[in-house]
Formats: C-alpha cells, sequence, structure tokens
C-alpha cells in the first residue's frame, strides 16, 4: 500500500532527517514548516494524506491548535504529535484536541514508524473523546465512566470492555469479539473469564434509576441496552 505522509515541523534539520527515512521506507511525504500553511492544506486536501505528522511547538500556531482547527472542520486523518514533553495532564490535553498518539522528543525512528503503522490500523473515521449510551457516559482519554452522573471506578479490562459495548450500544456483540478487542488472542475464548468480568461490570453499572444495563443472548454474547 502506498502511503502520503505530510510532516509539519519547523526544525529544518529534524524535518529533513524524517522525509528521508520515511521515503526510503517507502512513503510518499510532503513536508511544511509553516503551521499555518499546514493547517490550510490539511482542511483543503483532507483526504490526500494517510498520516500527518505534527510538532508542538511552533511558532504562531502550535500543533495541538492546528490539530484542534482541522478536526473541528472535520478532518479525520491521523495525527501523531511529536513533544518534546511527557506529562501525562499533557498528553490527555493532546488527545482531547484530536490527535491520535504522540511521541516524545529525542524518539527512535523505529518507534516512529511503529506509531505510523499502528495509527494506521485504527478506524478510519474520528473517534469521539465523550462517549454516551443510555444513562452511561465514558471519557476515553481520562478513562473515566460515570452513571447517572455518579463516577464508576472500573478495572482497565472492565474499562475496554464496557468501552466496546460504548462504540456499539444496543448491538449484540459475540463472545469472540470482545474477547479479540480485551484479551490477546492466547485467551481461550472458552474460559468462564469473560463472564466473570461481564458479572463484575453488571455489578458496577447497576442503580436505582439507570434504564441502561447488559443483556446476555445466549449461546451468542451481550447487548448494552439504552432503554
Amino acid at each position: 500500500m502506498h502511503m502520503h505522509l505530510l510532516i509539519v515541523e519547523d526544525e529544518e534539520k529534524l524535518a529533513k532527517a524524517l522525509k528521508k527515512g520515511l521515503e526510503m521506507r517507502g512513503y510518499a511525504v510532503d513536508w511544511l514548516a509553516d503551521s499555518e500553511k499546514a493547517r490550510s492544506r490539511i482542511i483543503l486536501y483532507r483526504s490526500e494524506y494517510d498520516v500527518i505528522l505534527m510538532d508542538l511547538m511552533m511558532p504562531v500556531l502550535d500543533g495541538a491548535a492546528v490539530t484542534e482547527q482541522v478536526r473541528a472542520e472535520g478532518v479525520a486523518t491521523p495525527i501523531i504529535i511529536l513533544t518534546a514533553r511527557d506529562e501525562t495532564e499533557h498528553k490527555v490535553n493532546l488527545l482531547n484536541k484530536g490527535a491520535d498518539d504522540y511521541i516524545v522528543k529525542p524518539f527512535s525512528f523505529e518507534e516512529l514508524v511503529a506509531r505510523i503503522n499502528s495509527v494506521m490500523r485504527r478506524p478510519k473515521e474520528a473517534q469521539p473523546v465523550v462517549l454516551t449510551a443510555g444513562s452511561v457516559e465514558m471519557d476515553t482519554s481520562t478513562r473515566v465512566v460515570r452513571v447517572d452522573s455518579k463516577e464508576v471506578k472500573l478495572t482497565l479490562k472492565e474499562f475496554a470492555l464496557l468501552e466496546c459495548f460504548m462504540r456499539e450500544p444496543d448491538v449484540v456483540l459475540t463472545r469472540e469479539k470482545l474477547f479479540d478487542h480485551v484479551w490477546d488472542f492466547n485467551l481461550l475464548s472458552w474460559s468462564n473469564v469473560l463472564d466473570v468480568h461481564m458479572k463484575n461490570l453488571r455489578k458496577k453499572l447497576a442503580s436505582k434509576d439507570t434504564t441502561t444495563y447488559f443483556e446476555t443472548v445466549r449461546g451468542v454474547g451481550y447487548k448494552l441496552v439504552t432503554g
């Protein structure tokens, strides 16, 4: 597959090195040093690029602002932010602005290629940060879940499982699909680990006020019913 990348980076030496390295891997690569020109180009040629590499610290418009603005225009192209900062709060902020991933400088070229391949495997449409299904609300960037506005504490696996249902409410999800999304392939799907997690999730989501609940579809899987 021939992939077309855009690098938005005002540090010429780094940009040229990335461009050369990626072209040697078979990518077609454009480079822009001006973030305002980049914003216009991304909006105008929204289907032209497969992935955008965006430097965070740029004069006039920084990478987070460009990302936020092109997302507001409905551009769904995966964006990876190149940043020198690694604080968790900062990362959450970038993801909230609509970035798909971020990588901290200095980074290895191999890691960058792995991140590019990773975001390419994600769904094409922009995924919302806050998901709502019935009385359940999930913030995928801060990992906070609320039922009837009350926060519910979930384990990582419970969160991943609930996210599958939140992305497809009122749809029956098969046991196989849930296993594929939440556990690695070597965990046998006849194991009762899924049922145990579902039982815990049911308990945590249960509330007097809610009309949102899990329905067991015998021999198939589960459905999140939003009432």
